[in-house]
């Protein structure tokens, strides 16, 4: 009988890390969905940070694809995946926190990615920031991971090629 291979250091920061990215999405996701109304603003801070759930069929800032919008989102997201999978070796080598920031855009990625495919009314958005009318997009749990990630990931590898250009 052969024994399992160890998780390495890498592994043992991505996988709880995107692990627990995903459960965090899903719960505050299914929380809101059970207490507040479609559109009408709850507020958590004042006027600054409310919960006002929607949802969002299209991409980024409601980006609108089509009438077939919901499967190319997931043939994408799942081609992103993928690509995220291929390149893990080469992107953690930037450090650890190249494999944090790849966790946390790997599991908002697939945060996002169950909604789309549980629902045909699309991602879950709650998270309303702004002052009065000037409001930033609503969001949610992954997409934060997805942006915090990919802001992490890519100063990784930049600061990682500049320590090798040198």
């Amino acid at each position: 009988m052969t024994r399992p291979t160890p998780p390495t250091r890498r592994g043992r920061v991505f996988w709880p890390l995107a692990a627990t990215l995903v459960l965090a999405d899903c719960a505050t996701k299914r929380a809101i969905e059970s207490t507040a109304p479609v559109g009408v603003p709850q507020p958590v801070l004042d006027d600054v940070v409310r919960f006002t759930l929607a949802y969002n069929q299209g991409a980024a800032f409601s980006t609108h694809l089509g009438p077939y919008q919901r499967w190319v989102l997931v043939g994408l997201v799942l081609g992103v995946l993928a690509m995220l999978a291929q390149a893990y070796r080469r992107l953690a080598a930037a450090g650890r926190l190249a494999v944090v920031g790849l966790a946390l855009v790997a599991g908002g990625a697939v945060g996002n990615l169950l909604d789309r495919l549980i629902s045909p009314r699309g991602v879950v958005d709650f998270i309303d920031i702004g002052l009065g009318a000037v409001r930033f997009y609503v969001f949610n749990v992954a997409d934060v991971g997805v942006s915090v990630g990919a802001v992490l990931l890519a100063y990784a590898v930049l600061r990682y090629d500049a320590l090798r250009a040198a």
